[in-house]
């Protein structure tokens, strides 16, 4: 199992490696070679969090190593939905150092599979994580898009119309994709805040706890409903709708790693 998750990381880096190269000198066998460094690696992990479900007979996000690895493998998933719904130029090359980043944390931290506690001992286990999960990875491939926007953006500023210029797509294609991004990721997120509530009544008798990450969850949500209203009501597009997803983005990144390495609260399950 060991060896699996280290074969996934491999890939990953391997992918990131030729993205990376791709970003300067791209080709039909680089484009191919990346993308298919991100399926190996992918179907690996993909293995090993089945295996891991095996041996633990729950859904393997029960400690920060296994909730980071399933981040990581969420980013993968909806990365390769997009590229198949879009075809993105040199996405790869922008989303995967992010996914490396992520398996490589996940790599540090202890992987040991223990019992599941009690109250983690529920149908809502499933449910409300991946549902968590799924919206933050939508979360992260939106901060990306507004990270190759404004990449986009500074190269018609600066009347650099150079090949990588060509092969980024549009500033309004770009920003169109932001946006569907983040409005696949705010129901998700809603409806795991309301899981979470529900999870935490049958559980505690309380539906809400003020726990550190249910107050950083809530943060979260209303920065995504600010930049949503900021785009819809205010016409905030573009630029500046880029630099909000980024932002949300690091609040997701906080919520997911600093809440739970700084911060003390009863979600032991992402520890």
């Amino acid at each position: 199992m060991v060896i699996l998750f280290e074969l996934a990381l491999t890939f990953y880096f391997a992918a990131t490696i030729v993205g990376v190269v791709e970003l300067f000198r791209s080709s039909k066998a680089t484009t191919r070679m990346m993308m298919g460094l991100a399926a190996l690696g992918f179907l690996i992990h993909t293995v090993n969090i089945i295996l891991r479900y095996v041996l633990s007979n729950h859904l393997p996000i029960t400690n920060l190593h296994e909730a980071s690895s399933f981040f990581a493998w969420s980013i993968v998933l909806l990365f390769f939905y997009v590229e198949y719904r879009y075809r993105i130029g040199l996405l790869g090359s922008f989303i995967m150092p992010v996914v490396f980043l992520i398996m490589l944390s996940s790599s540090i931290l202890p992987r040991e599979i223990k019992p599941l506690s009690p109250v983690l001992q529920s149908y809502w286990l499933g449910i409300h994580t991946t549902l968590a999960f799924i919206g933050d990875a939508a979360f992260a491939m939106a901060a990306v898009i507004g990270v190759m926007y404004l990449v986009q953006e500074h190269f018609l500023k600066r009347k650099q119309l150079g090949s990588l210029f060509q092969r980024l797509p549009n500033l309004q294609i770009l920003d169109e994709i932001n946006y569907r991004l983040i409005t696949i990721g705010f129901p998700l997120l809603t409806l795991a805040i309301i899981t979470g509530a529900l999870w935490a009544e049958s559980a505690w008798g309380s539906y809400w706890r003020w726990d550190p990450k249910e107050v950083w969850s809530l943060i979260t949500w209303f920065i995504y409903v600010f930049v949503l209203h900021a785009r819809l009501r205010v016409g905030w597009k573009g630029k500046k709708a880029a630099y909000l997803s980024i932002i949300g983005f690091a609040v997701v990144l906080f919520t997911f790693f600093g809440v739970n390495l700084l911060l003390k609260g009863m979600h032991t399950f992402v520890r």
